[in-house]
């Protein structure tokens, strides 16, 4: 007999690991929040060394919670190894910070973290998913960028609005060219900022296309429906039709009824 905490065939997850992805997704998603404060605050601000450090502790804290929920998944799973092959990216993202104490590292855990999670919750939609995806690929670059290029000498990115502004730009491809990375950890964002851009906007795209394609597909077989509504009825009065033919065609056809002889008394009219 299986174990009630087994991982069901086909890498399903098990009664007891679901129940724990449906009571931690919020207050993941809520840490993530958090995080996205945490990071910008020492970024946009430039506070004091002791808010600064409050923020890295904040930050170390919300990675730590996200590796908490991984292994607790890891227990709940009746076949480890199989839950290793499974998510192995999460494994990867979970030890990333680990390899070099940057801020950066933190915040690519973060992110890819927080989108698999979203991901794998049933109760978000697509739409959904891709737009928030969409700003929180633009803030997290442009936080990331400006850290990394402000005050470097020869940057023109050294504002929040500047980095804004080429994130967005860098996302959709326009890429105007009045600001831009130097360094090479900036560009190294560019890089993963334009790949990362053009496989949302795509899906964006592809999402939009596939509700015009639904509605036309809808109002089709709606119209559809009403042709042939319209053919039966047409079908009906054909048959009407052709019934009241018949009917006058054997009325025509019977002998006249003679007239009464003179004489014959009438029928009397009941009072």
């Amino acid at each position: 007999m299986t174990s009630a905490i087994s991982t069901s065939k086909g890498g399903r997850p098990s009664p007891r690991e679901e129940r724990w992805e449906r009571a931690a997704y919020r207050p993941l998603i809520v840490l993530a929040v958090v995080f996205a404060a945490a990071y910008a605050v020492p970024i946009v601000s430039h506070p004091s060394p002791g808010v600064r450090e409050l923020c890295q502790a904040v930050e170390w804290l919300v990675w730590g919670a996200f590796a908490l929920d991984y292994g607790v998944r890891l227990y709940l799973t009746g076949d480890r190894l199989a839950f290793l092959r499974g998510h192995w990216l999460d494994l990867v993202v979970v030890l990333l910070p680990l390899i070099q104490p940057l801020r950066l590292l933190r915040l690519v855990s973060a992110v890819l973290l927080t989108g698999r999670r979203v991901q794998a919750a049933a109760q978000v939609r697509l739409t959904t998913y891709v737009g928030g995806s969409l700003i929180g690929l633009l803030i997290f670059g442009s936080l990331a960028v400006l850290e990394v290029e402000q005050g470097r000498p020869g940057s023109n990115i050294n504002t929040f609005g500047d980095a804004t502004w080429w994130a967005f730009t860098t996302m959709t491809t326009v890429g105007y060219g009045d600001h831009a990375p130097t360094t090479g950890m900036g560009r190294i964002i560019a890089v993963a900022l334009m790949i990362s851009g053009i496989a949302l906007i795509g899906l964006v795209t592809a999402n939009i296309a596939a509700w015009f394609i639904s509605r036309f597909e809808a109002e089709s077989e709606h119209e559809q429906r009403q042709m042939e509504l319209i053919r039966d009825l047409s079908d009906q009065v054909a048959s009407l039709r052709s019934a009241l033919g018949e009917l006058t065609a054997r009325l025509a056809e019977q002998p006249p009824v003679p007239p009464a002889p003179a004489g014959t008394p009438q029928p009397r009219k009941t009072p």
